[in-house]
């Protein structure tokens, strides 16, 4: 029996005080000044000059286009990708633009849509020629995930590229058109509705032949939501301040309200997690400045309620309003960047945006990562004690490697799921909720999975059941061994994207106090290793609420992995974390043992005992029913 540790109050530095926790609080000191950098980093952008120009933007062919007989709404209901009508609706928008005397390209391809599978997409394009080579791009999807008519997301963006396009039109009996200071490029994607498919593609391959300066997105613009800014990306890089203090000052301007942007936290989380469902994206993600003007949230318009009685009803004025703000300040913003545009450059800067003023990320990231340093100095002194004491490690890491196997053969067994064809497949783009990928679950091959990751946590836990009292010592090499491991994974997160640590700071800094609680109540163990789980659950709990996914959340984030969106430096650094946290389970319920010694092995193999004790409890079955049966006279 291990003697009762709470009769008295242990010194410091012992077994059951293993922790210095003067030098915890003393290296927070090394924190302020980060703090005080972030402080006097806040910087103001000011906008560029918003032009005047007498408006030509007519909302009223906008809704035309959307819900006359030949129009979006009404011919093209069903403008999901692969559907039957595609390839007249990629012909009717070709000729709109065509009709303008515009120089019109269709770029068609093949991708994976997941939930659909590989089906051809097009991109059409419309480019006005101006005096510098230099582009600017405004685009707008034109497909819907096909259950409904999709007339607010987004045949209102489609639309209204038409419309601001007309400007420019080219006809032999027309005034000779303007000439912009840049060439124009007005796009229609196709794929956006199913994680920014089109929009992808042109940035990566036409990027590399063409120089843009700036990229305008509608999208979902005649929505009853208020009108606002997007500008994340798929990485951790951010337009320039400049242009979006621009779009939110004109946004403002024309709708004559108060642009919102979203809030400090939720853009630390965009950081960290870099993720949306909208197509400025993989712009920002290239270094190319992007934002998008919608009024819709983070998830796009219910399809079965995104019908044309919004812009039809004279009674409800809300969604044409919006309709004509934002196409009007997308057509100011247009020229605004057209006069005063720089030439475009590659920009990996990151920041939190405040309105008018924003904080530089090179900040905050030093923040971050100081807020790593009191962790990171307590588990090294930590691991310093063991070895003064002579404490053996190598059964500890053992065990702990034994349990990073199980997470790993996971890992694996997930990716032959995947190659297999049982995981959604899809072109590495984030999934719309929508879709039936994030929407059907493959129940036999989940039940598949489970058993066989049961089958593999039997083979793992075969090594790892207690078989004799762990001793003190064996108790703080195991927590040692594991805080060491969560160590290396926040170094490693600081290294790939030092705002992720926002999910690895809870369990690093609730974490290496569970050696020093071990010797109170369980429950308190317990505390410690579930506020230390919110860190990482906080990637879930997130996207739960922004995209209104509820517990089907998790099969969303592994949808995601299946698509190829979650890389695998991330899918590591996860399998890491629950190899530590597990072993950090197990010593918290008083179930960790140290990897055995041979002498300690069961001499028999797993599949042979597992067959042994099968045989014996059918012995016994038979046995029991044959002493409840009756017996003949």
């Amino acid at each position: 029996m291990r003697p009762n540790l709470r009769s008295a109050r242990p010194r410091p530095g012992s077994l059951e005080r293993p922790l210095n926790a003067r030098i915890y609080r003393g290296a927070w000191i090394v924190v302020l000044i980060p703090i005080l950098i972030v402080a006097f980093s806040v910087a103001r952008q000011e906008p560029l000059a918003a032009p005047s120009l007498t408006s030509t933007f007519d909302p009223g062919a906008v809704v035309s286009a959307i819900t006359n007989p030949d129009g979006f709404a009404a011919t093209y209901r069903d403008r999901s990708p692969g559907a039957a009508n595609s390839e007249t609706l990629r012909n009717w928008v070709r000729d709109q633009f065509s009709a303008l005397g515009l120089n019109t390209k269709v770029d068609q391809f093949n991708a994976q849509v997941p939930g659909i599978g590989k089906v051809g997409l097009s991109n059409i394009s419309a480019t006005v020629r101006g005096r510098s080579a230099t582009e600017i791009v405004v685009l707008a999807h034109r497909d819907n995930g096909g259950e409904g008519a999709g007339v607010n997301d987004n045949a209102s963006g489609a639309a209204a590229i038409l419309e601001l396009a007309r400007p420019y039109q080219n006809l032999l009996n027309f005034v000779s058109p303007p000439v912009p200071a840049h060439t124009l490029v007005f796009l229609s994607t196709d794929g956006g509705a199913f994680g920014a498919i089109g929009a992808a593609r042109f940035a990566q391959r036409h990027s590399v032949e063409h120089r843009i300066a700036a990229v305008i997105v509608l999208d979902s613009i005649a929505g009853s939501g208020k009108p606002r800014v997007l500008f994340n990306g798929d990485t951790t890089s951010l337009p320039s301040p400049v242009f979006i203090a621009t779009a939110n000052q004109i946004l403002g301007e024309q709708s004559g309200a108060v642009i919102t942007h979203p809030s400090p936290l939720h853009q630390l989380f965009d950081l960290a997690f870099p993720f949306s469902l909208y197509e400025q994206a993989p712009f920002v993600a290239r270094g190319i400045p992007a934002v998008t003007l919608t009024t819709a949230g983070d998830r796009y318009p219910n399809p079965l309620t995104d019908t044309a009685a919004a812009l039809t009803d004279k009674t409800n004025r809300t969604a044409r309003a919006h309709l004509a703000q934002i196409g009007r300040a997308s057509e100011q913003l247009l020229a605004a960047l057209d006069q005063g545009a720089p030439e475009p450059h590659v920009s990996q800067a990151s920041y939190i945006y405040l309105g008018g003023r924003f904080v530089h990320g090179w900040a905050i990231q030093l923040l971050l990562i100081a807020t790593l340093i009191p962790a990171l100095v307590t588990i090294i002194d930590l691991f310093a004690r063991c070895r003064r004491r002579q404490i053996a490690f190598w059964p500890a890491l053992r065990s702990l490697a034994r349990r990073l196997g199980f997470w790993l053969s996971l890992l694996v067994l997930f990716w032959l799921f995947a190659a297999v064809g049982f995981w959604p497949k899809g072109s590495g783009r984030p999934l719309s909720p929508d879709s039936l990928a994030a929407t059907s679950l493959p129940v036999a091959a989940l039940v598949g999975f489970a058993f066989l990751t049961f089958g593999a946590w039997l083979i793992s836990r075969d090594r790892l059941l207690p078989r004799r009292e762990t001793s003190p010592e064996q108790e703080l090499a195991g927590y040692a061994s594991a805080l060491l491991v969560v160590a290396c994974a926040a170094l490693a997160v600081a290294w790939l994207n030092s705002y992720a640590l926002l999910f690895l700071l809870p369990p690093l800094h609730a974490w290496i106090w569970l050696p020093q609680v071990r010797r109170y109540r369980p429950w308190s163990s317990l505390v410690l290793l579930v506020a230390g789980l919110l860190g990482p659950l906080l990637i879930f709990l997130e996207l739960a609420v922004r995209l209104h996914l509820g517990l089907s959340v998790f099969w969303y984030v592994t949808a995601l992995a299946a698509v190829g969106f979650l890389k695998l430096p991330f899918l590591i650094v996860a399998t890491l974390l629950a190899a530590a946290a597990a072993q950090l389970a197990a010593l918290s319920v008083g179930r960790y043992t140290p990897y055995p010694a041979p002498d300690e092995r069961p001499q028999e193999i797993l599949p042979r005992r597992v067959a042994r004790r099968a045989e014996l409890l059918s012995q016994h079955w038979s046995e029991a029913r044959a002493a409840h049966q009756p017996h003949g006279d």
